[in-house]
């Protein structure tokens, strides 16, 4: 039955819940949350009352939608969240990364504990420390732990297995105490965990200390291979101490939260402060937020971030005040299990720190929107110079051509596809030459061209008694402008074929100096010169070489393959190696069907009997 709005707007319960709203395909365009989807949903069908064109242009694409009753708003607010993960809907504002932080896991649960790195924190017997931004950094720290402490890092059952096999390498080389073998107590093996976990815990002194006495005493007794050990390791630990920045003595597990925005994304900056230590930061860019105000933004980012995250700080300091504040700092402590805090500071360190964050927000941003610019230089703006160059209007789709082969003997073409300046790899297109034998560039290339655009035009016929008014495929959709990889030849055949076709496209052929290297565009009889510094430049090398780069893989693909045959191997006593020997000897396929017995004999690796046989088999 079809989807009635009225009689369903009039359905709605007065209950919390969650909303899907869907286009007449049954997409999701967006997914809500609601303390009443009765007044909540009803209101987007109402006159506009100032939602902004982003919602009204959703509002105008809803054929359906679907509700989810929940017992409470925060059920509804947990559900929305998984819905927008599962879906990405187009008006959400979404976060766009989603990344899966480093920690270090103890096992203090087992008798003889190990130092992991984890990439999720769970509920088990083991002492979680992170999240960590580098997971370099985590690992580093790992090793030095493991060399310090010499602690295990097998995977052997223990007690279980203490005896069952013999000591590894890391034993032997002093980096491990052997518990495996009953080499080490249980309780001096702990105490050296709980070490461990006091440099964890950001106490680095007590190891300073013991480094620097071991050192000395080394030293002492002339044991300068013991001492350089010690010393590198001191050095290690003061780097690992140097990293765990102090910002705050006040500061306990805090997420500071800022962001900054330009017209189509956000910059969300978090500073992730552990035992008030700064551990490290990270940044999220936000997409469609259009009519989306920034306390959204935060709100939003606070929202799907910490529905995926294992750690829940106990406080998240907010740049602006959200309006859920109470329904989400709910949520958040039923999920870490203690209560948790969001502020919005206003004066103090802590104020300081978010205007901080919103300052590196803010950088990334410009810095994004510089590497947009540059990367626009190297697509649109290069393809502008192109067009400026060959005096043509708009330039938004080049196709460029190319044909491989060894020694005429197998021939391949290759089409690639350039769209504002970029390559569409879904468009690129392989041809078998089916019509040429022999070292003819010029043949293959018409062939290519001539099944090229014949499919082009039969797909648009297609489409046209189908009444289908789209494009689809990369044969129907005909370049702006055809990039030949040479001069006139190539350019002459292209501009035959098109003529013979009735298509009006531009031909302009990619000129090469004597090193092989792009020198010009030959167009309409004509060698333009080009500056060789320009991106437009750039971008025809780019093309020439992709071109040649696709035609060489797709030939190389068929050799490594076994799907090229060649008619050499229908002959009697032709082999792999015979074969190679008369590519080498002959220039084409057409040369050594032309040759006579005496010059078939006088090809190495060909005896008079194998010989007679390939001339009887092309002059029979």
């Amino acid at each position: 039955m079809a989807f009635d709005l009225q009689e369903e707007l009039k359905k709605l319960p007065k209950a919390p819940g969650v909303y899907i709203m869907k286009d007449d395909t049954g997409v999701i365009l967006y997914v809500g949350k609601a303390i009443n989807l009765y007044n909540r949903v009803r209101s987007y069908f109402r006159e506009n009352i100032g939602r902004g064109p982003l919602i009204d242009k959703m509002v105008s694409l809803i054929a359906e939608f679907e509700i989810i009753v929940t017992d409470s708003e925060l059920e509804a607010l947990v559900l929305e969240n998984n819905l927008i993960k599962e879906y990405s809907p187009k008006y959400n504002t979404l976060l766009k990364d989603d990344k899966t932080y480093p920690y270090i896991k103890v096992t203090v649960g087992e008798e003889y504990p190990r130092i992991l790195f984890s990439r999720t924190m769970k509920k088990d017997k083991s002492r979680y420390f992170g999240p960590y931004t580098s997971a370099a950094a985590v690992k580093d720290t790992i090793e030095l732990l493991n060399k310090l402490y010499r602690l295990r890092t097998c995977n052997r059952n223990l007690p279980r297995d203490i005896g069952a096999d013999r000591p590894c390498l890391n034993y032997h080389i002093k980096q491990c105490k052997a518990p495996c073998q009953g080499y080490v107590t249980a309780e001096a093996y702990r105490a050296q965990v709980n070490q461990a976990l006091e440099f964890l815990n950001g106490n680095y002194n007590i190891i300073l200390k013991e480094l620097e006495m071991k050192m000395k005493n080394a030293s002492e007794k002339m044991d300068f291979e013991a001492a350089a050990e010690y010393r590198d390791l001191h050095m290690s630990v003061k780097q690992v101490a140097q990293k765990q920045k102090i910002t705050d003595d006040a500061l306990d597990d805090k997420d500071i939260i800022a962001m900054s925005r330009n017209e189509d994304e956000a910059v969300v900056q978090v500073f992730f402060v552990r035992d008030g230590k700064l551990i490290g930061k990270e940044h999220f860019y936000m997409t469609q937020i259009a009519d989306v105000s920034n306390a959204e933004i935060i709100e939003n980012y606070v929202k799907q971030f910490y529905a995926g995250t294992p750690f829940i700080p106990r406080e998240l300091m907010l740049q602006y005040e959200i309006a859920d504040k109470e329904l989400i700092e709910k949520w958040l402590s039923d999920r870490r299990g203690s209560r948790v805090y969001l502020k919005v500071p206003k004066i103090g360190a802590k104020e300081k720190l978010v205007e901080l964050a919103a300052q590196n927000a803010k950088h990334i941003l410009e810095q994004n929107t510089e590497r947009i610019r540059r990367e626009e230089g190297r697509t649109i703006g290069a393809v502008k110079e192109i067009a400026a160059l060959l005096q043509i209007d708009r330039i938004e789709r080049m196709e460029a051509f190319d044909i491989s082969n060894i020694n005429g003997f197998e021939n391949v073409g290759s089409m690639v596809v350039f769209e504002k300046g970029k390559p569409k790899t879904s468009d690129y297109r392989k041809f078998r030459i089916r019509t040429v034998s022999g070292p003819d560039d010029y043949a293959c290339m018409r062939e290519v061209l001539t099944r090229r655009f014949t499919h082009g035009i039969e797909e648009a016929k297609e489409l046209q008694d189908k009444n289908i008014d789209k494009e689809y495929g990369s044969f129907t959709k005909f370049p702006d402008l055809i990039m030949m990889d040479g001069g006139r030849g190539q350019v002459n055949i292209a501009q035959e074929i098109l003529k013979e076709l009735g298509i009006h496209i531009p031909v302009c052929g990619m000129v090469k100096d004597d090193n092989h290297r792009t020198r010009g565009l030959y167009f309409e009889n004509v060698e333009l010169p080009i500056d060789t510094h320009s991106e437009g430049f750039k971008l025809i090398t780019r093309i020439q070489d992709e071109a040649h780069r696709f035609a060489i893989e797709y030939h190389r693909s068929l050799r490594s393959k076994g799907q090229v045959k060649s008619v050499l191997d229908d002959i009697p006593g032709v082999g792999p190696a015979r074969r190679k020997a008369l590519m080498r000897h002959f220039k084409s396929l057409e040369e050594l069907k032309k040759a006579s017995l005496e010059e078939l004999v006088a090809c190495p690796e060909l005896n008079q009997k194998v010989a007679a046989q390939i001339y009887a088999f092309f002059h029979a």
